[in-house]
């Protein structure tokens, strides 16, 4: 049984007082920093380790919860022991896309994709799927103004869908340009470009989403005034497969815990019962 979930994530923020992200969290440049800042932030809410100052001790007390911790180029961000992987996006307009690089949408994490790293295929043993959330936070000046996490069975179609896009693309070049076949996680490379042939072109796939905001418009985001918005969505067979005692805890902070239909990822014309949760 996983020591965290979603919603004990919920819980902490709800209590929190201060949605203004660290600058001390170590990065290369600036913008980074500010991404770092507001992993550290998740991780906090789902380690509770919000109100810890220091930042070794918030380490520490990541490690308990967590089995993995990943890098800014490979998905996902962190994974909880027996639990969730999950994926931070930092964005600066609440509404603003996604941007995902060389990573196509998730449904969920599988131990076979060949874009995560070893160490992140290991940390546990055994396991072939994880559930997968995007945890989006917009940004401003340093202070969260909203941060959503949303499920990628939620949000994003079967895998199959995305890698027969790829492959479609790549037996295209194959055909048009002599592309050679990728060797790496790229789309292709074509060789010998110029008359001497010392020149290359290497071919990759920058995917990009639609913010979970723009996606799931219809629902009611209504929150405090003054207050960020922090919401949930995820479907109803996850909600109650989390424990009772954390879903009457979240019920106590006074969130507002809606019944929604979605539309399905893989089949609009079908309707998902899902749980919207904001507080």
């Amino acid at each position: 049984m996983p020591s965290t979930n979603i919603l004990k994530a919920l819980v902490n923020l709800s209590s929190a007082l201060n949605f203004t992200l660290r600058t001390d969290v170590q990065s290369s440049n600036r913008i980074t920093s500010v991404g770092a800042s507001l992993e550290t932030f998740v991780k906090d809410a789902f380690c509770g380790s919000l109100a810890i100052a220091d930042l070794t001790s918030k380490e520490e007390v990541h490690r308990r919860h967590l089995s993995y911790i990943g890098n800014a180029n490979n998905p996902p961000d962190f994974i909880i022991s027996a639990g969730d992987a999950v994926e931070v996006k930092k964005i600066e307009r609440a509404t603003a896309s996604l941007s995902l690089n060389s990573s196509y949408p998730k449904d969920k994490l599988y131990s076979d994709d060949p874009l995560i790293t070893p160490a992140c295929r290991t940390c546990e043993q055994g396991w072939i799927q994880k559930d997968f959330v995007y945890a989006v936070g917009a940004v401003q000046g340093g202070d969260l103004t909203s941060l959503f996490f949303v499920y990628g069975d939620c949000y994003a179609a079967d895998r199959q869908v995305y890698l027969g896009t790829r492959q479609k693309i790549i037996d295209g070049l194959e055909d048009a340009l002599g592309v050679d076949p990728p060797e790496t996680n790229e789309i292709g490379r074509v060789n010998k470009v110029d008359p001497l042939g010392i020149t290359y072109l290497r071919i990759r796939g920058m995917w990009g989403i639609e913010n979970p905001r723009k996606v799931f418009e219809a629902l009611n985001l209504a929150h405090a005034e003054g207050k960020p918005l922090v919401a949930a969505l995820m479907l109803r067979t996850k909600f109650e497969s989390l424990p009772e005692t954390d879903r009457d805890t979240l019920h106590a902070t006074g969130a507002r815990v809606e019944d929604v239909k979605i539309k399905n990822p893989n089949n609009p014309a079908q309707l998902l019962d899902a749980k919207l949760i904001v507080l």
